[in-house]
């Protein structure tokens, strides 16, 4: 029995539901009980969100509003209430899912995890010479920033080539950005300034007419055209925009505008402090040899190290807080971040994690903790400190409730509840609760997977030919080669932070440009694209519907005619808590549908736009059959193990995982794409339960009969134990990382000393995984 499996807290009341209904839940009744570590389990779109977050988590949270005064109420959000008959028995809950920071450059992990106080005053109280009080060292202070960058670390500035056609005079517009075209307001301002001859090209100004048509400022003019304004001064065109959408900011500009904007401005890093953000007193201020952006700018990892025998009695209380958030840091696998890291960049898991590290030191009790897959992202070497960090919290008399698909943290669970047997409209029920060694047990598809070991692919596919990676130097790699065998599987392994990506998706595209990249950065679009508009697919929808119904496509789209009015198309109204995550809640009048009566009452075969929608791939292939491009994309989607998602659900609302699988989908879809050639994937698997890995590794399987070559970034054993090759990169994180641990077959890298993936590989062929991996 592990040591993880400690004594259970006494039995309390649990939380009872009683004909849950939300999403695609079948009236499930169920106790959970409280004051334990329970996790729900089951195959990709079976329930266990619905359950858990829209259901036990989001009435919590409506309950809790509730219970503020009217005055308060009526500033709060109107959150509607869950599908669900009654419940009973909840507490206090707080959930911790896998959305991103939507903070902007000024949140970095310093400041996400309330470090950046803390460093803040043991520098303006022991550094030498001293800056000041505190805000003296903060980017976000005026007494402490950068004055050139004001604490951005980078400075924006047009790019001039692309802003002007040198072409072109005044009377052709040869500025290329539409708020200055001609006859608009402000090319009005230069137009008749009576400074230019508007019929000459910028080619031939003078160095003078060039200076004054792009950086005067405030310029009293001598003898303008009676229809400039009379009290007004000239300013050049740079000067203009810098005023307009930097200083004052791009909070009101249209999205087309900004879009234009973005492909103008060039950035830099800050010329005055090279994006240490502070300003000169604070970079000078030092505690031995030193300064805040050295702190900053080291890892967890090695900032830790430095201040383990560090002591100062003067900052000591300051000191303790530190560390124990150096080792909550580093106890979730983030001993590679940086604390200067800008949050906004952390992916979903990295972002989880942070926010588990806020919650450690809580005086809170009796609270109920919601978790979304917080494996995600985490090599099997670092599950058990996650596991850990849920007991903890555990024990201090919390309920911890986690959406889950790993098999090491299944098991280190008090109780288990499975939902399925499908995904959609086929799963909504419970299928077991018990013990994580009654699941095993269990005839589930859950519990049949947990208790049969891996088998480590023994017959190696032949390689046709390979490529070479020579001196690799991405980020932390220290500068090794590796061979990538062409026309098999090979595995990039390591923990969190070892260099697995920038191995990946930086040397290895870089040096071979022949690999594509379908790796897990953030799609365009947010809540105004979904999957249908991603796949290329979404206009031959909406002329479908068209030539049904007699109206414009344009109807069919929430970005268009069709859009409520009310919600602008969104399905959802959303309320901003300042400092807090905005709110969202359904839209009343479209009920969350996002369209207007108009496109709603056509139909397709008797089925609206939103039952479209609505419908997985499946269904949508079914009714588009006639459409080879439509039928193709939605057999890819599934291919891809996204067979149980909503084709219009909004990108802003999938994982890493399920993008990437889009992305993949939509690769595999497009008619000129070459059966032969190579694809780099990024944790495809993430979010996803064992039986839908088994889907994406028979995908794989079926590319390679197809001559493709795939290279995969993988923590999940089940792909592992399939490759042909593995690459292992490590052993650590950051700086203790970045070397070539091992290279060649799965079943050889069981053997290897010094690996962490080898050894989780090797206990993963074992029956049955316990919490420790073993």
């Amino acid at each position: 029995m592990s040591d993880l499996h400690t004594a259970k807290p006494a039995a309390a009341t649990p939380i009872v539901i009683t004909g849950a209904r939300t999403n695609n839940l079948r009236d499930v009744s169920l106790e959970v009980p409280k004051k334990l570590h329970t996790v729900f389990t089951g195959i990709s779109g079976s329930g266990k969100s619905s359950l858990v977050l829209d259901t036990i988590a989001a009435e919590s949270q409506r309950l809790v509003n509730d219970s503020y005064s009217t005055f308060i109420r009526a500033r709060l959000p109107q959150l509607p209430a869950p599908e669900v008959q009654a419940m009973d028995g909840l507490t206090f809950t707080i959930l911790i899912d896998q959305r991103r920071f939507t903070g902007n450059s000024r949140s970095t992990v310093a400041t996400a995890t309330d470090l950046a106080p803390l460093l803040r005053l043991v520098f303006s109280r022991i550094a030498e010479p001293s800056a000041g009080y505190s805000p003296a060292y903060s980017f976000n202070d005026p007494s402490g920033m950068c004055p050139v960058c004001e604490g951005l670390g980078t400075v924006y500035d047009i790019d001039e080539e692309k802003l002007l056609d040198p072409e072109k005079s005044i009377d052709e517009g040869p500025v290329r950005f539409s708020i200055f075209r001609p006859g608009v307001y402000r090319w009005k301002r230069f137009a008749y300034s009576g400074l230019f001859d508007r019929s000459k090209p910028l080619k031939d100004y003078t160095a003078q007419e060039r200076e004054q048509f792009l950086y005067a400022d405030k310029l009293k003019l001598e003898n303008p055209d009676p229809r400039f304004p009379q009290t007004a001064r000239f300013d050049g065109v740079i000067t203009r925009m810098r005023d307009v959408y930097f200083t004052q900011g791009r909070s009101k500009m249209s999205a087309s505008v900004r879009a234009e904007l973005e492909h103008l401005v060039t950035t830099h890093v800050c010329p005055e402090c090279k994006g240490a953000r502070v300003n000169a007193e604070a970079r000078a201020s030092r505690i031995d040899g030193r300064s805040i952006v050295d702190w900053m700018r080291m890892p967890v990892a090695d900032l830790q190290r430095l201040l383990e025998d560090f002591a100062d009695p003067r900052v000591e209380p300051a000191l303790r807080g530190i560390r124990h958030t150096l080792d909550a840091l580093l106890s979730v696998g983030l001993g590679y971040l940086t604390l200067d890291r800008e949050s906004s960049t952390l992916s979903g898991g990295e972002a989880q994690r942070v926010k588990i590290v806020r919650h450690l030191g809580s005086a809170l009790t009796d609270v109920t903790y919601v978790f979304d897959e917080p494996s995600t992202g985490l090599h099997p070497a670092d599950i058990q400190r996650l596991v850990r960090l849920l007991r903890r919290l555990r024990d201090r008399g919390n309920t911890i409730l986690v959406v889950e698909h790993h098999p090491q943290v299944i098991a280190a669970a008090d109780h288990v509840v499975d939902l399925g047997p499908g995904a959609g409209a086929a799963g909504g029920r419970i299928r077991f609760q018990g013990t994580p060694e009654e699941l095993r047990e269990s005839d589930t598809t859950t519990g049949r997977l947990l208790a049969e070991p891996l088998r480590v692919r023994r017959r190696i596919r032949a390689a046709r030919g390979s490529v070479r990676v020579t001196d690799a130097r991405a980020h932390n790699l220290t500068g090794f080669d590796a061979e990538v065998p062409l026309g098999v599987l090979t595995a990039i392994t390591g923990v969190a932070g070892s260099g697995k990506s920038s191995f990946a998706t930086v040397e290895l595209p870089q040096q071979h440009p022949d690999f594509t990249v379908v790796g897990q950065d953030p799609l365009r679009g947010g809540v105004r694209s979904m999957s249908l508009t991603v796949l290329g697919v979404a206009d031959a929808v909406r002329s479908a519907f068209g030539r049904a119904s007699g109206l414009d496509p344009s109807w069919f789209s929430f970005n268009g005619k069709g859009a409520c009015p009310t919600c602008k198309g969104k399905g959802h109204i959303t309320t901003e808590l300042a400092f807090l995550d905005d709110v969202s809640t359904p839209c009343d009048d479209c009920g969350g549908l996002r369209f207007n009566d108009t496109a709603l009452g056509a139909r397709l075969d008797g089925t609206s736009i939103a039952d479209v929608l609505a419908a997985p791939p499946a269904q949508v292939a079914e009714l588009f059959a006639d459409d080879a491009t439509i039928a193709t994309a939605m057999s890819c989607v599934q291919r891809t193990g996204l067979g149980y998602m909503a084709v219009g659900r909004s990108l802003d609302t999938l994982s890493g995982g399920e993008k990437q699988r889009l992305l993949l989908a939509r690769h595999l879809s497009d008619p000129r794409r070459d059966s032969a050639d190579r694809i780099v994937l990024d944790e495809p698997t993430t979010g996803l339960h064992p039986s839908d890995v088994d889907t994406i590794n028979t995908l794989f399987d079926d590319l390679i009969g197809e001559g493709a070559t795939l290279v995969v970034i993988e923590h999940n054993m089940r792909v592992v134990a399939r490759a042909d090759h593995v690459i292992d990169i490590g052993p650590g994180a950051g700086s203790d990382g970045g070397r070539l641990v091992f290279q060649g077959a799965p079943a050889d890298l069981m053997a290897q000393d010094g690996s962490l993936t080898g050894m989780a590989l090797a206990a993963a062929t074992r029956s049955p995984v316990t919490a420790d991996g073993k």
